[in-house]
């Protein structure tokens, strides 16, 4: 039961001046606002007025109203909240909540309010006060005007007024401000005028403790004292709320006993039976009170209503609703008002719409504010818009004055619709109509704007929510931080952490990972460092990858390895590319050798040294590092792991990189005395010998590889091919490749294309082919069919073979790849420039992607056969794959152009 119904005005008043200053001083400033739907109207709030001729032309459907300007738009919805705007009661507020301001513009103290609030001229009436508590939202300016009040020479506090301070502490649930409140009451003693146990009494009911409300009401009867009307039956409220059944029934017999019984007592019953499921009894009764002749007011109704609709019993409160508004015994606006209600609540919109709209045309009903707002809140949850804005005009036209569930219903819609801009309007115009924007809309609002990209408009309305005494919300709260991480707002950001922070609100990791990240992007990574610190029990793997990485990247490698080694003790795994980074910047720093040797023995209590030795191992060995490579041997023998065969070959590399040869000998000789003799060990030596040129090195390598009866690998020829044609030993070449063909082994495309290049270069390695093998045009074997290539592809063959005959020709050789396309392209456009274009299109069709070369090769064609358009067209295409020109840039365009 609402017990809002029974406030009547009472005669015994009393003071308190100094009861509320406890609660003030306890009272948590994050409580949540009241959020009841209030439509109460200040006797200073001027009445409604609209002009439904203005309103018809000044609206349009939604989807059309984006053509008009939206400040228009938001401008003609202000209109209408100002109709029921009630200015006093939100310069009060504005007081309270500390948004005024004294003459030279300061924000107001706590003195400055008092008389701020004494300059507004109050009349203090209890109807009055009840009124301002009824409008407010916020719990502490609620508790500030009934202290404030509760001061005021002439003014006493009613039972009325605690009863409203002690609903709205209830309705806040909080009930430990509420208990020091009563107890801090009850240990005072007031003037014997003061009706001091009726106050307590109510208080412990309306705070949920009946017991404690019994105890009293035992202790104030033996006194020789008694409750009114308006106490037993708050006191019965609270029993039938807590199922006891034994004070129940005794309190109502002294109802009954003294002459009380009412309507609300009727209702009070009514809610007893319905809580307890015992609807079968509550109908009885309430046809007993029919039967004899009682005048329901509409609560004793209400409250069976509701419970048949909770529990699905539609049927029997449909007929119950034409069975009471038929007969006249209710009036016929509350049972279809309440039907309306109970239909949207279960769920059943378009039968509770359809209904509506039946009794609507029907003339026997006008639907009041209260029924608006619920129809329309749950379409616009639905995201029926249409209908939505249907609703909103009806309200206008009937001259319905919006209250603050209206408002921040209009506020919702105009988000939903994509009006961002009319939604900020009504938003920052809040202050004119006294609005005072729900939870839903603020987050409604701040989707929006972070849906728009307006993180900067979003991150403020959070701090608004926030400052309005709502607890910080953890949807608005991660979506405002993740618009401002897209949006690279990372001061913004760093304010959010704070402001949660302040509020006992700890984000999820993730917020903490984006914020470090946006600050390793923005090279603050000294601040993304800090924050890490601070909040290093619940930072993820992913801020330590960002910072490990942004410091490694920065050569402060020392601070990165610090973090490994942080990381590896909080349990996450590191890739080896995180390694990698780490071990490239110790490096390249300061004291290289000693940083490195150190994480590598820390890291070596956290298992998988194996691993990790390979990768120390690898990077040292790219560094040139040796002497770090036989380092990393001795640790990992002291661990009892013995060197495998790939860290001889890693340390071999590391020496052949560093252009030890020495070394590099000395060590393959050493392993090689002790009976290690591998075939990758060999392959490893010749071609890294072949890569520093040093190719007779190689060969005898080569040599003593043959006599240990290991196979060299198809590697090892051909970088020793690639040697001794740069060195241009041709002669020793062609005796290798016939060495590599009688071994079985067919030619690659690697050695054929060093062939073919050099053939251009130098046309008589022909000759010496046909020198060293002697042989007969008609017998062509394998290297006869490589020394035709070469002689016709050198121009020593004087063969014309067109170009598709001479791909013909060389795959029978090798296989073709990209690098043997563009030396036939090379070759080509020497002569033929239609040969190079098909040549080039048959390359891409064979799936041959062009390269740097590739296109260069084609540029200087076009160039040289005078083909102006064609090669502006290959530059464009060019410059499109990301590929520039060889030959100078501006020169090639001065060309193409003139």
């Amino acid at each position: 039961m609402c017990i809002n119904t029974m406030l009547v005005p009472l005669k015994d008043v009393t003071r308190s001046r100094t009861l509320l200053f406890s609660i003030l001083i306890l009272y948590h400033p994050l409580a949540v606002p009241i959020t009841t739907s209030l439509s109460c109207t200040c006797s200073y709030s001027s009445s409604p007025s609209f002009s439904s001729s203005k309103s018809s032309s000044s609206f349009r459907p939604f989807y059309n109203i984006i053509e008009d300007r939206l400040v228009d738009i938001a401008g003609s919805f202000k209109n209408w909240f100002k109709s029921g705007n009630t200015e006093v009661l939100a310069r009060i507020y504005e007081i309270l909540d500390g948004r005024g301001s004294d003459e030279d513009g300061d924000d107001l103290t706590l003195h400055a309010t008092d008389l701020a609030l004494k300059n507004l001229g109050l009349r203090l009436t209890e109807s009055f006060v009840l009124e301002v508590l009824a409008y407010g939202r916020d719990v502490l300016s609620c508790l500030k005007f009934f202290d404030w009040a509760g001061r005021q020479p002439g003014f006493f506090h009613t039972r009325a007024t605690y009863t409203a301070i002690f609903k709205i502490l209830s309705k806040a649930e909080l009930m430990t401000v509420m208990f020091d409140f009563l107890d801090t009451h009850e240990k005072q003693r007031f003037d014997q005028k003061v009706r001091f146990y009726d106050t307590l009494i109510i208080g412990y009911a309306v705070a949920r403790k009946p017991d404690r409300a019994l105890n009293l009401f035992g202790r104030m009867r033996f006194l020789g004292l008694d409750l009114d009307s308006f106490g037993y039956h708050v006191l019965l409220n609270s029993l039938a709320e807590k199922n006891s059944m034994g004070g129940f029934q005794t309190i109502l017999e002294q109802i009954r006993l003294r002459g009380h019984e009412n309507h609300v007592t009727h209702s009070v019953v009514m809610k007893y039976f319905c809580m307890r499921k015992r609807l079968c009894e509550a109908e009885e009764y309430l046809n007993s009170l029919v039967h004899n002749g009682k005048v329901l007011h509409g609560p004793e109704v209400r409250v069976l209503l509701g419970a048949l609709c909770e529990n699905n019993m539609f049927e029997r409160a449909g007929e119950l609703i034409e069975e009471f508004g038929s007969s006249g015994m209710v009036p016929h606006e509350i049972a279809l008002g309440e039907w309306i209600c109970h239909l949207v609540r279960a769920g059943r919109l378009n039968e509770a719409l359809a209904y509506f709209r039946e009794k609507q045309s029907s003339e026997v009903y006008a639907p009041g504010l209260f029924q608006y707002n619920i129809l329309i809140g749950r379409l616009l949850k639905k995201k029926r818009l249409h209908e939505v804005y249907d609703l909103l005009m009806e309200m206008k036209d009937n001259h319905i004055t919006p209250d603050m569930v209206t408002m921040n219903i209009v506020l919702c819609f105009f988000c939903k619709a994509g009006m961002i801009d009319a939604a900020l309007e009504i938003y920052n115009s809040r202050s004119q109509f006294g609005l005072s924007p729900s939870l839903l809309a603020y987050r409604s609002l701040i989707h929006m704007l972070c849906l728009n990209e307006n993180a900067d408009e979003a991150y403020g309305v959070l701090k608004k929510l926030i400052d309005e005494g709502y607890f910080l919300d953890r949807g608005a709260f991660y979506e405002v931080a993740n618009a401002l991480y897209r949006e690279c707002k990372v001061d913004e950001m760093e304010e959010l952490l704070i402001l949660a922070l302040e509020r006992n609100f700890l984000p999820r990791a993730s917020v903490y990972d984006k914020l470090i990240s946006a600050l390793c992007q923005a090279g603050r990574l000294r601040d993304g460092y800090l924050i890490h610190g601070q909040l290093n029990s619940i930072v993820s793997q992913k801020s330590y990858i960002r910072l490990i990485t942004g410091f490694s990247k920065s050569n402060r490698g020392d601070i990165a390895a610090r973090l490994l080694v942080e990381m590896r003790q909080k349990g996450f795994v590191p890739t080896d590319a995180l390694y990698r980074v780490v071990i490239r910047s110790l490096l390249k720093g300061d004291n290289p050798n000693i940083q490195f040797l150190n994480l590598l023995e820390t890291l070596a209590h956290y298992g998988g040294l194996k691993e990790i030795c390979r990768l120390f191992v690898d990077e040292a060995a790219v560094a040139k590092k040796p002497e770090l490579v036989k380092e990393v041997f001795e640790i990992k023998q002291n661990y009892g792991i013995s060197p495998t065969l790939a860290s001889y070959l890693y340390l071999l590399r590391s020496y052949l990189r560093s252009d030890r040869i020495l070394d590099a000998l000395n060590f393959f000789n050493d392993l090689r005395r002790h009976g290690v003799k591998n075939r990758r060990l060999y392959n490893n030596i010749i071609i890294g010998l072949c890569r520093i040129k040093r190719t007779d090195m190689a060969l005898k390598l080569l040599s003593e590889m043959m006599i240990d009866k290991l196979t060299p690998s198809i590697g090892c020829y051909e970088n020793l091919v690639q040697s001794l044609c740069w060195e241009k030993r041709y002669l020793e070449a062609i005796k290798l490749v016939n060495d590599y063909e009688k071994m079985g082994r067919c030619l690659t495309s690697a050695i054929g294309n060093v062939f073919l290049f050099h053939s251009l270069q130098a046309p008589e390695i022909y000759d010496i082919c046909v020198r060293l093998r002697e042989v007969k045009e008609e017998e062509f074997s394998g290297s006869s069919m490589l020394s035709l290539i070469i002689g016709v592809f050198s121009g020593r063959l004087r063969v014309y073979l067109h170009s598709e005959n001479m791909e013909e020709l060389i795959e029978k050789c090798f296989p073709l790849d990209r690098y043997t396309y563009n030396l036939l392209l090379l070759r080509a456009s020497w002569s033929d420039i239609d040969q190079v274009r098909e040549l080039f299109d048959r390359m891409c069709q064979k799936g041959y992607c062009p390269d740097r070369f590739t296109y260069n090769i084609m540029l200087r064609a076009f160039l040289k056969h005078g083909r102006k358009e064609e090669a502006k067209l290959c530059f464009e295409e060019m410059l499109r794959n990301g590929f520039h020109p060889i030959v100078n840039t501006r020169n090639f365009i001065g060309r193409i152009t003139n």
